[in-house]
């Protein structure tokens, strides 16, 4: 029996009906179709899906859809800004960050969650922070410089940006 579910998903609010075992990752890509977030392993091992709900990441494949009722979701899709990329975006071009990209929407959040919590964190920091992401590709060097780019940016901008 399907549920339905209301939530505001990048500043939209949006109502479905879901099954009651409905991932959040599989509403928010195939109910929704923001393809952004990814799937992974769907046992929370990988952070492709990472979403930033109610303020927090969080593994949207470790959520039930009927369990964000009433939340708020940032995806992937919510950073840009009238075409300009978020500086986490533009941190991830600029030191090289991504190379398959797979991971990157996940890494990508866990930065803004991060960021939005410390605004200057030590490499130790961003380090912990995206501990729960994993990539095959790039040996993650390249993702903690971008993450550092995008932090300077960021205190550098203007009141007000993010």
């Amino acid at each position: 029996m399907a549920h339905k579910v209301s939530m505001t998903v990048n500043g939209v609010t949006r109502e479905s009906e879901v099954e009651p075992r409905t991932l959040l990752v599989h509403h928010i890509r195939e109910g929704l179709g923001l393809t952004g977030t990814h799937i992974g392993c769907d046992t929370s091992q990988c952070g492709a899906c990472t979403i930033i709900m109610n303020g927090k990441a969080v593994k949207s494949c470790t959520v039930l859809a009927v369990q964000a009722d009433g939340a708020d979701i940032m995806t992937i899709e919510g950073l840009a800004k009238d075409g300009q990329l978020h500086p986490i975006q533009e941190g991830f071009w600029e030191e090289h960050g991504l190379q398959c990209g797979f991971c990157t929407p996940g890494m990508i959040m866990s930065a803004y969650d991060l960021l939005q919590r410390n605004a200057s964190p030590s490499e130790a920091e961003i380090r912990h922070a995206i501990d729960g992401n994993l990539c095959r590709c790039t040996g993650y060097q390249h993702i903690v410089k971008s993450i550092q780019w995008a932090a300077n940016k960021m205190a550098s901008a203007p009141a007000g940006d993010d």
